[in-house]
Parts: structure tokens; C-alpha cells; sequence
């Protein structure tokens, strides 16, 4: 979607009532793992602080230490959490992925089970591992329910070469199920309690492209519990984005949701892409829930529409949103160390019609430079909408 950006809006009030009990992220854990098909190191999966520190995913260790989980979103998190957005069961799976060990959790098993459908788990052994997708996942159109529940121990990495999960209700190669592909309410897409690793769609443009980890277009998608790491999209491009997720309609225009998770975490951990180096949409309403965004880039140049002789892009740190009517909503979330070449370090939200609405409830917003421009009095964030973002109980600052 092509559009003007407009003047910026300038608002010279902003309503801050306390700030949110967020926790810095930790410093830099160490250089960059050399083999990209590995998880984050042991250091980086205690963005928050909070001590709650997960193994290294596939890291040969015994004890309890082994079978610690991952730590996901923000512990300081006080939003309530509406019961639609909740982890799904997956007490009784439609598909075990493993035998118990961890050589027994491949990509083909992973892969197969994803196009089969229904509720997923995995039996991969004791200790964190790394199911390295040698092939993109794709979500059948014909499942009504596709529920990913990694236990808190399971890694999937795209081994910075593809795409890691798909799904798109008007590919007719996944099958059309309605005359309406864009405004239907299956196949519904959760994942949850897992992490996914080095995911990178650069130079697919399908439907424009982004996605990097994660591509969903049409049904309902929600993330629960879930870590984003190193992902990546295409680093130029006025409207493409979404490192981590990118999702282009939902059915009825009801909100992603993004529930305990954490992009990014820590310092060369966060998402890159030309926009949204964590989430990027289009017409697509979002609600995110004690969440952690830190890390991430937004490296194009030259914005949308892209000036003269830019390739475009560069907005949205952590998040791109665009379209007409939609709405975003930040509770119990801490967004900080994120960065925009152009609008938005934390957050551009553009509504072409000037009916989109944000509210930012209990949250931490800071550290998140715009080194092209944002909305006065809203530090890290670009704003077009129906009127000025609501904040309440939270902190933005420089």
C-alpha cells in the first residue's frame, strides 16, 4: 500500500500517570554465534533481568539446569490477559513431532505436521533443542485450528537462509476455501511457548514480501509465550516489514495478538528489515500484552512513498502498522534500544483515513531514536490517526 505520510502531527500534551515496572534489558551477552543455526546464546535469554534464564537451545547439558525453559516477555507485565488470547490446550496433540530424542525432531516431521494441521507438540528429550527448517512451514488452508507448542524448549531456525512458518488463505496452492480469502476465519494460527531463530525472507516478494520468521495473511494468528531472535526481511522497500511477523488481513479485522513474548532481548539479538524490525502490518489491528521489543532496526531509507532516489523505507524500530481503520493497543510492555533510519524508533502508525486509534496502558517506552522524524511529545513514535495516542500508567521517554 502506497500513501503520503503528511505533516507531522504535532500534539503538545501527553498524559503520563506513574510509568511501568519495567526492568532494563541486559547488556550484550557476547558476539554473535558464528553458526546461525544455533539458538541464542545461554546470556541472551534473560532480556528482562529477571534471572529466569533458559539454556542454550541445543546445548548438551544434563540436570536441571538442561530442562530450565525459556523465558518469555515481560515479568513486570500487569495486563490482564482476555481469555481469546490465552495459550491454547495442547494437552491432547494431533501430531507428536520427535521420538524423545533430540535427533528424532527433524524439519521433514516439523514440516509435515504444520501441513497436517490441528494441535503440535514436540517429544525431543530433557534438554532445549534446535529444529534447524530445512524447507518454509506451510499452513494448509483446510486446517481450522494450527496450534505450534514448543514446551518453552524448543528453537526453530530458518538458519538465515528462508522463511521459517506461512500461511495465506488467498495462495491458491495452499487451496482456496472461500470466495473471500481475505476476510476468513480459518485456518486460526497460534504459536506458542517457543522460539524462532535466524528466519530471513529477503528477496521473496510474495504479497509484497516481509515476514521473516512468520508470514500470515487472512484467518486469525496469535503469539503466546514466544521469542523472536536474529530474524530478518529485505533491507529496503517503502511498505514492506516485519522481520519477526508480518500479517496482511485478519478476519473481521479482529487484533493479532502478541501475548508474553520478547523480540530481540538483547543487544544483536533484535529483527532487521526495511520496516517493522519486529511486526509490520497492513489494515491489521493489533494487541500486545506484557511484551519486551529491544534490539531491533529499521534500515531502509527514504520512507513511504520513498523520496527521489532512495529504494524506500526505514520506519517502525519495533513496529510498522499501516492502512485505514485499525487500532493498536500496548499493555505491560517495554519497548526500548530500538531504532528507525527514518519515523518511528519504537512505533510508526500511519491510518490513511485518520480512523486508527493506540492506546499504551502500563508501559515502558524509552531509548527508541527516530533519526527522521516522529510526533512531537511522543518520543519514538509517528502517529497519523483519529486522534492522539491514549497513554495511562506509563513512561515515554528519550
Amino acid at each position: 500500500m502506497r500513501k503520503r505520510l503528511g505533516a507531522l502531527l504535532l500534539v503538545t500534551t501527553l498524559a503520563l500517570a506513574g510509568c511501568g515496572d519495567d526492568k532494563p534489558a541486559t547488556a550484550d551477552p557476547g558476539a554473535r554465534p558464528s553458526d546461525s543455526s544455533a539458538g541464542p546464546s545461554s546470556g541472551s535469554a534473560d532480556p528482562d533481568g529477571s534471572g529466569a534464564l533458559g539454556a542454550a537451545p541445543g546445548a548438551s547439558k544434563t540436570g536441571a539446569a538442561a530442562s530450565q525453559p525459556f523465558a518469555f516477555g515481560n515479568p513486570n507485565g500487569k495486563a490482564a490477559v482476555p481469555a481469546e488470547a490465552k495459550a491454547e490446550n495442547a494437552s491432547a496433540p494431533t501430531t507428536v513431532v520427535g521420538d524423545g530424542s533430540a535427533a528424532g525432531c527433524t524439519s521433514e516431521k516439523f514440516v509435515a505436521a504444520v501441513s497436517t494441521g490441528g494441535v503440535i507438540t514436540f517429544n525431543c528429550g530433557p534438554d532445549p533443542v534446535t529444529i534447524v527448517v530445512k524447507q518454509t512451514a506451510k499452513v494448509r488452508n483446510r486446517s481450522a485450528k494450527v496450534v505450534i507448542d514448543g514446551g518453552g524448549k524448543v528453537t526453530l531456525s530458518g538458519e538465515g537462509k528462508r522463511r521459517i512458518l506461512y500461511q495465506n488463505t488467498c495462495d491458491k496452492a495452499l487451496e482456496w476455501t472461500t470466495d473471500h480469502c481475505q476476510d476468513q476465519a480459518t485456518p486460526a494460527l497460534t504459536v506458542q511457548n517457543i522460539l524462532f531463530a535466524d528466519g530471513n525472507s529477503t528477496g521473496d516478494k510474495t504479497e509484497g514480501g516481509g515476514g521473516g520468521a512468520i508470514f500470515v495473511r487472512g484467518g486469525r494468528f496469535k503469539a503466546v509465550n514466544t521469542k523472536f531472535v536474529r530474524n530478518r526481511c529485505d533491507d529496503t522497500g517503502p511498505d514492506l516489514g516485519g522481520a519477526a511477523v508480518r500479517v496482511l488481513s485478519q478476519y473481521h479485522n479482529q487484533p493479532v495478538y502478541i501475548v508474553g513474548s520478547t523480540f530481540g532481548g538483547a543487544s544483536g539479538q533484535g529483527g532487521v528489515c526495511a520496516n517493522g524490525g519486529a511486526l509490520s502490518s497492513i489494515q491489521v489491528s493489533w494487541t500486545v500484552l506484557n511484551s519486551v521489543f529491544s534490539y531491533n532496526s529499521a534500515v531502509g531509507r527514504g520512507a513511504n512513498p520513498a523520496r527521489s532516489g532512495t529504494p524506500g523505507g526505514g520506519s517502525g524500530g519495533a513496529i510498522y502498522l499501516d492502512g485505514d481503520n485499525f487500532t493498536l493497543k500496548l499493555a505491560g510492555t517495554l519497548i526500548e534500544q530500538n531504532k528507525a533510519n527514518e519515523g518511528g524508533g519504537a512505533v510508526f502508525f500511519v491510518s490513511n483515513d485518520r480512523t486508527g486509534t493506540m492506546s499504551i496502558e502500563g508501559s515502558t517506552l524509552r531509548k527508541n531514536p527516530s533519526a527522521g522524524f516522529e510526533t512531537d511529545g511522543f518520543p519514538g513514535i509517528f502517529f497519523l490517526g483519529a486522534r492522539p495516542p491514549s497513554v495511562s500508567g506509563s513512561s515515554l521517554t528519550r
